[in-house]
């Protein structure tokens, strides 16, 4: 393992086992090197890796504390990545992801999903018909999906989901598929789960949720 490896898994211990929790503030840097048997340098390196991915918050001046560790937050890195990756090899990886989470959302928000919500649901299929462009298109999409994976009640899977398929790879896609009565088909299949949301059947919701993120799929992987 690399020394700068030992270092991040050293930080991380002491996080997991709650000896520093969110909004804690790290000891002085030579003191915790020393009681880690680390080198300056190595913790150093450690803390601005962790830092990178938001675990923990270096105050100039001040000090490096442990950040809230808040899903939002964490996962706030990972969107950052996949934006940076956006050949199409890695659409397709995302998409596959959302396959297996998506569906499983959309089942829970079949057992929960309130009439405001299906109300909600409803008018971002209406205005999708309408759209003039790719890009509104994409953001019409990218809402419907938020609504529903919130309608889910779990707010760690609607977060990983939303970090899975931000704005620009929903965008990419929509550029592509908009030809034909691809939107009329996206459209009618967003329209089935809403049907199976506000008749409360969590299969069929999954099933039509399956379908729909494996069709996009199939035309990027085309």
């Amino acid at each position: 393992m690399a020394v700068t490896d030992d270092a991040i898994l050293r930080v991380k211990e002491m996080i997991v086992s709650g000896e520093l929790k969110p909004g804690d503030r790290l000891p002085r840097e030579a003191d915790l090197a020393e009681r880690l048997g680390l080198s300056r340098n190595s913790l150093r390196e450690a803390v601005r890796a962790l830092s990178l991915v938001r675990v923990l918050d270096v105050r100039q001046g001040d000090g490096t504390y442990v950040s809230s560790l808040r899903a939002d937050e964490l996962l706030g890195a990972l969107s950052f990545v996949l934006e940076l990756h956006h050949g199409d090899d890695s659409v397709l990886q995302v998409l596959q992801v959302r396959r297996i989470l998506e569906p499983a959302a959309t089942a829970m928000a079949a057992q929960r999903a309130q009439p405001d919500e299906i109300a909600e649901l409803r008018a971002l299929c209406d205005a999708a018909e309408t759209a003039r462009s790719a890009q509104e298109l994409a953001g019409h999409d990218l809402a419907f999906h938020r609504a529903v994976a919130r309608c889910s009640g779990n707010t760690y899977l609607a977060r990983l989901l939303d970090t899975m398929a931000g704005p620009a790879a929903r965008t990419r896609v929509w550029h592509g598929i908009t030809g034909a009565r691809a939107v009329e088909r996206v459209v009618a299949e967003h329209r089935a789960i809403v049907d199976a949301l506000e008749a409360r059947q969590p299969e069929l919701a999954r099933s039509w949720s399956t379908v729909h993120v494996a069709g996009v799929e199939r035309w990027v992987s085309g």
